[in-house]
């Protein structure tokens, strides 16, 4: 196969879904993770079922934990090459979003090998040892199934030190909340599909997903940081649910602040470039969110209900942290102003005002 006659496929043409918009709705997991089995407790394994974490993390015994993680999905873009890149940055995210040091990297491959030529594989496979590289890590082998629809993601270990663990269920009343990318990835792709997109966005969402969140481990040494999950295919409403819920808190967004991926994303909503996962997120937690009257509540569904696939960190901070915290952003390149804050347990987990 040419060069032009891969560059002439695309991708996102085999999959009924596309990215974290893939992901089981948070409803239905929990019905799917329902269990009569009591386990034995294992008093090395610190993260486990009994949260809802973004990686399993296990006592090493010697200062250190081994954080354990996988993720895939189907095609979000065209291109295999950047397909490659983006799974395996989501799925190293969760090893930053836990404060860990990735240290390696396992493929799961799923491909229709009578649809799809093994040459259009293999060039997901060197996306996906770019962005290792990336991360300082190899991509050191895995496994692959002849499967209906293309599939890929990576397994990933990173370690952590104890004390620098850190989890989605430990924010605290007074924290002030920071978000390091810019939402609306489901948007944008969703009207790609639709033949919407401008010219002018057409690599927006690509770059963004392919962004590795290095400064997870950074910020996993800062004890003010009190709480980090990444941003998925739940939508941001979604992940900080489950941040409030697991806390024993809840949350404020302030919507105006919550940082676009274009500040032209209305006009996708209004024509209708709205994810099939965007419903299927409010169906599950719609009724813990409330909102202020200033605010338009369809927009803000559309907006903080949208799946992000390799999303940003979401990092609750002490307020008297802010700066420093603002200042390791900038540095980083990243959005570096507070979305919102944690207060104490009301009713809804969280209160979106303008």
């Amino acid at each position: 196969m040419t060069h032009t006659d891969i560059q002439n496929i695309k991708l996102t043409q085999y999959s009924h879904g596309a990215g974290c918009g893939c992901k089981i709705s948070p409803k239905v997991l929990d019905q799917i993770l329902a269990s009569n089995f009591s386990m034995p407790d294992n008093d090395k394994l610190i993260v486990g079922n009994h949260s809802k974490d973004d990686a399993a993390v296990y006592n090493l015994g010697n200062g250190t934990a081994l954080i354990s993680t996988t993720d895939f999905f189907m095609p979000i873009v065209d291109d295999p090459y950047n397909f490659g890149r983006i799974a395996s940055a989501n799925a190293i995210s969760d090893v930053y979003a836990m404060g860990g040091k990735p240290i390696l990297a396992i493929a799961i491959l799923g491909w229709p090998i009578n649809v799809l030529p093994p040459e259009v594989a293999q060039k997901v496979i060197e996306g996906s040892r770019s962005i290792c590289l990336e991360a300082g890590i190899s991509l050191a082998g895995g496994h692959s199934i002849d499967s209906p629809e293309p599939i890929f993601g990576l397994a990933v270990n990173g370690i952590v030190d104890i004390e620098h663990i850190k989890q989605n269920n430990t924010a605290q009343v007074g924290d002030v909340l920071f978000l390091t990318k810019k939402i609306g990835v489901g948007i944008l792709t969703t009207a790609e599909k639709k033949g919407l997109l401008k010219e002018a966005h057409r690599a927006l969402a690509p770059l963004q997903m392919m962004q590795l969140n290095k400064i997870g481990e950074a910020l996993g040494q800062l004890a003010a940081v009190h709480a980090i999950t990444d941003v998925t295919g739940f939508g941001l409403l979604g992940h900080l649910t489950e941040m409030a819920e697991g806390s024993g808190v809840s949350a404020i967004v302030n919507f105006s602040k919550v940082p676009l991926i274009t500040p032209e994303l209305q006009f996708y909503i209004d024509h209708k470039s709205i994810p099939g996962g965007t419903n299927r997120n409010w169906d599950s937690y719609g009724s813990k969110i409330a909102f202020a009257n200033d605010v338009n509540i369809d927009n803000a569904k559309a907006i903080l209900a949208d799946p992000q696939t390799s999303g940003g960190l979401l990092i609750a901070v002490a307020p008297e942290a802010a700066e420093e915290i603002r200042q390791l952003l900038n540095t980083n390149n990243l959005y570096a102003e507070t979305i919102g804050q944690i207060v104490e347990q009301t009713e809804k987990a969280i209160k979106v005002v303008a």
